[in-house]
């Protein structure tokens, strides 16, 4: 037999807040059932959570962290449903309180850029405190994101006078030399995500007007070698494409009143076998060293369409089988 079914009441007033809770066609509801083991029904007003056992206040604390999340961004994403109730799972739910009150800048569009999940929570306060952070994890973590959100802020805000934005162009299965155009328009390609990522973060006009006044620099990693960079923020993508030599030779840049952030997923590395990523022996060499830190993030922290955890999960556990 199983456990006796216990139920929860939830009054709330507000209609609006009832049917975000549910979703559309009680979507929501039944991802809750699915993933909790409770069902949500409404009756005199009230909602209702019925689950065995321990479940039902599970149920209950989920609706309750729900509200809060939907009082503050009159929305409820799938994403964030589904976070909640891993954290609710896991005990962890006090910090939904951090994220939901952190926000890193507003886009142009009014678009609220803040932390989602813990550790992209951890990866930015890391920021706040240190002059060079490495963000370590796979895609749709929001690495290079947050951190170009964190660098708009910053400029915003004149901390720094400007941004600089780099990464390795590496050679990922074609040749450069077959592309058409001179250099900068071969490595624009290898670029492109950092450009779109900017024009969402400051709007079309900004943008331009940033990157004509060369307040803004996205350049390939080649081009900073032999430069200080001084009252500038600094952001490495796609770190874990760079050698031994061109990490030192990028963190020797940094000059007065500067920060860096370096981004990298090591499960993707497009260097030639014979060649060390320098994301990979980096930690070795500068864990010691206070104002450096190192933040890794997880599938956990993928805020993507939620196959990608899934996709990510699966390639782990086949890289797994074969070693």
């Amino acid at each position: 037999m199983g456990k006796a079914l216990e139920e929860r009441q939830i009054y709330i007033e507000d209609n609006q807040l009832i049917s975000q809770i549910f979703g559309q066609l009680d979507e929501n509801a039944k991802l809750i059932k699915k993933e909790l083991g409770v069902d949500l029904s409404l009756r005199n007003g009230n909602i209702v959570v019925r689950g065995e056992g321990f479940l039902a206040e599970l149920g209950e604390r989920l609706i309750y962290r729900l509200i809060d999340i939907i009082k503050v961004q009159k929305r409820l994403s799938k994403q964030e449903l589904r976070y909640t109730i891993q954290l609710i799972l896991e005990g962890k739910e006090e910090g939904i309180k951090d994220l939901l009150n952190d926000v890193v800048c507003i886009t142009a569009s009014g678009k609220t850029i803040k932390p989602k999940t813990l550790g992209q929570k951890r990866y930015i306060d890391s920021i706040k405190k240190n002059d060079i952070v490495f963000g370590i994890g796979p895609a749709g973590t929001g690495k290079t994101y947050l951190a170009m959100a964190m660098a708009v802020s910053a400029f915003k805000n004149k901390e720094v006078n400007r941004i600089v934005l780099t990464r390795p162009a590496v050679e990922a299965g074609e040749s450069l030399g077959f592309l058409p155009g001179d250099l900068q328009d071969k490595v624009d390609p290898y670029l492109r995500p950092i450009y779109d990522a900017l024009f969402d973060i400051l709007g079309g006009e900004s943008y331009m007007k940033l990157m004509e006044k060369n307040l803004i620099e996205v350049a390939p990693l080649a081009y900073m070698r032999g430069r200080t960079l001084d009252s500038s923020y600094v952001i490495l993508d796609e770190a874990q494409n760079t050698t031994n030599e061109q990490m030192k030779m990028f963190l020797t840049r940094l000059g007065f009143g500067s920060k860096a952030i370096i981004t990298g997923d090591i499960t993707q590395i497009d260097l030639s076998k014979n060649r060390t990523s320098g994301l990979v022996t980096v930690k070795s060499i500068l864990s010691d060293i206070e104002g450096i830190d190192f933040v890794y993030l997880t599938k956990r922290d993928i805020v993507r369409h939620p196959l990608v955890q899934k996709i990510i999960a699966a390639y782990e556990r086949h890289e797994e089988g074969k070693k």
